[in-house]
């Protein structure tokens, strides 16, 4: 294929040997297998700020750290500098996340490198060496359902035991490998202590897993998890190992308003996302 023009640098320079085809197309990047080092791997290119859909960025850049206070307070004031530090700490995001996650025991790709907006890390595949499909191509009978609904419980909690919470967390970007699920898409990840909208972007996470395994398994859909799992992180009683059971008590359950009122804010929002994805998953252009 005519290679892209993102790519073009990287394979003039020999850290891409060849690309292959692309692989998917989404809101904030487009990604490519590529051949590099002789392996198979993907390269992941990022779409330009004002290319990317991605909504509401801001709030998920809440909490996270800039260790030079310079450009922290450039990225504050808005200037171009400031806009120039904020792009490249997007972009890094989801490098950070990833070898955070893999150090915590999160199934998630491994990276190799990053390079100009572009993120080469491995290409997961399923039991045919062929990509992965996405959790939304795969159908499941009930029990297995269950099974991956609790495999995805416990992707979430140790991914918040490292500190992190997904924030886009749905059946759109989690792959299907031979061994199970396979979480991607992190770059905006949010720091759970340090983001007041963790909770929030947690409870969500939970919700579209459970509302999506549990259309093969309806008794899923009076579970609690988020619920559960956010308090047992609020308590410090949260660990990778944790035995989860899906009940909370309702009197228990935290009313904060500010909360609520943010989910049921944000919760249109997140449909007219979900009906784009499908459109674009229709068209192929995932």
């Amino acid at each position: 294929m005519k290679i892209p023009k993102r790519l073009q640098p990287l394979v003039d320079d020999g850290l891409i040997d060849e690309v292959y085809y692309q692989l998917m197309s989404g809101k904030e990047a487009q990604v490519f297998v590529v051949s590099a080092n002789n392996q198979v791997r993907c390269a992941k290119v990022y779409k330009e700020a004002h290319k990317r859909s991605f909504k509401q960025a801001a709030q998920y850049q809440e909490g996270r750290t800039v260790r030079n206070s310079r450009r922290a307070r450039a990225m504050a004031k808005g200037t171009k500098f400031g806009q120039k530090e904020a792009e490249e700490a997007w972009l890094n995001a989801e490098v950070e996340a990833l070898y955070r996650l893999a150090q915590a025991g999160v199934r998630v790709p491994e990276p190799y490198w990053f390079l100009e907006g572009v993120l080469v890390m491995e290409l997961v595949v399923d039991e045919e060496g062929d990509p992965a499909p996405r959790l939304d191509d795969v159908a499941f009978d009930a029990d297995t359902a269950r099974d991956y609904h609790g495999r995805m419980m416990q992707e979430i909690v140790r991914m918040l035991c490292a500190g992190l919470v997904h924030g886009d967390l749905s059946e759109f970007n989690v792959l299907i490998d031979h061994s199970g699920p396979v979480v991607i898409d992190l770059p905006q990840a949010v720091n759970a202590a340090g983001n007041n909208n963790a909770k929030m972007m947690l409870l969500r996470d939970v919700n579209n897993m459970t509302q999506y395994f549990g259309q093969y398994a309806p008794d899923l859909l009076v579970t609690h998890f988020g619920e559960e799992i956010w308090d047992l992180f609020e308590h410090g009683n949260l660990h990778p190992a944790v035995k989860l059971t899906g009940q909370f008590a309702q009197s228990n359950v935290d009313a904060d308003i500010a909360t609520m009122m943010r989910i049921i804010e944000h919760a249109k929002l997140e449909e007219e996302d979900r009906k784009e994805r499908e459109r674009m998953a229709r068209n192929g252009e995932f």
